[in-house]
């Protein structure tokens, strides 16, 4: 068979976003951008949050990090160690408290375990966070004017994302259906390497979830085994994808320039909120050839993409 990655065809399915979806979307813009209310006409109770400067004292000396200025503090959360925060209960703005409190004999410090201690607290203000209202408010806290103008700039917003997500699996597409002309095999190592990156994957993801592939294998009721061999067939399609983006940028001279690797190593710094030279530290041989990957497996998806016969349709 031929390796065909011109003149594909496929069809594109634009997804156009409804009102119900941004009115969903507010729903939860308006419950993730709670408003700060002022405790009036009463002292601090339970569930209220208290702004607060501390310093804490032990043995008469004051100990190092036990000292905050401008902290929030839900009262009642169990953020503190047991016993502060229920003494803070009943302050108000101005008031200056001494929480006496005991360490617990496991805690992190050891040089604190189980030792008496006092924080001398100042209390600045005692508020309440609630829901925003679906109104200017909302719309205000988010930099805008209106509420029309919030649901207009989220409408859009959507749509693009919407589109850029189509448009990446239109490519993705594409570039599969190119995969399946190409004539080509993989040694067992080969294979086997590609199923244990899945792998490592799919622990990652997990972990992010606070969970591991054992507890994942417990909900799920499969075997270690049975999840290696789900994971074999796609291993083997990315090898064939790769493979596929090798041959495309040697026919047509694909290559990451060193303009484009700098300009992708400081996207992952800013996806991953780190500096270059932090970066630089987990930067190695492996890690350059993947990223020279990622630049030509885009370019290869592009040029099957322009080379292709799209029908659109909504």
């Amino acid at each position: 068979m031929e390796f065909t990655y011109k003149g594909l065809t496929a069809v594109y399915t634009r997804h156009s976003v409804t009102g119900d979806e941004v009115d969903q979307q507010l729903e939860r813009l308006r419950q993730q951008t709670p408003r700060e209310v002022p405790v009036v006409g009463r002292s601090a109770a339970a569930g209220d949050v208290v702004e607060l400067d501390y310093a804490g004292f032990c043995e008469g000396e004051q100990f190092e990090g036990g000292t905050a200025e401008h902290q929030t503090l839900v009262l009642g959360s169990g953020t503190f160690i047991p016993g502060f925060e229920e003494q803070l209960m009943g302050a108000g703005p101005g008031d200056q408290v001494t929480v006496k409190v005991t360490f617990p004999q496991q805690y992190h410090a050891a040089h604190l375990a189980g030792k008496d201690a006092e924080f001398r607290c100042t209390v600045h203000r005692v508020f309440r966070r609630e829901a925003q209202e679906l109104d200017d408010g909302l719309a205000r806290a988010m930099g805008l004017d209106t509420l029309e103008q919030l649901r207009g700039e989220l409408w859009k917003s959507m749509q693009e994302y919407a589109d850029q997500r189509g448009e990446l699996d239109l490519q993705d597409r594409l570039l599969r259906q190119a995969a399946v002309t190409l004539d080509v095999s993989f040694a067992p190592e080969e294979i086997e390497k590609a199923v244990e990156e899945q792998m490592e994957t799919l622990a990652a993801q997990l972990q992010r979830q606070n969970l591991t592939v054992e507890m994942y294998c417990q909900f799920t009721g499969k075997t270690p085994e049975a999840l290696r061999e789900d994971a074999r067939g796609e291993a083997e399609q990315i090898l064939r994808l790769r493979a596929a983006v090798d041959e495309i940028a040697r026919r047509e001279g694909l290559q990451a320039e060193e303009a484009e690797v700098a300009a992708e190593l400081r996207e992952i710094c800013r996806q991953n909120q780190i500096t270059m030279e932090q970066l630089q530290a987990a930067y190695d041989d492996a890690f350059a050839a993947a990223v020279a990957q990622n630049i030509k497996t885009r370019k290869a998806m592009a040029l099957v993409r322009r080379e292709a016969q799209v029908r659109e349709e909504a």
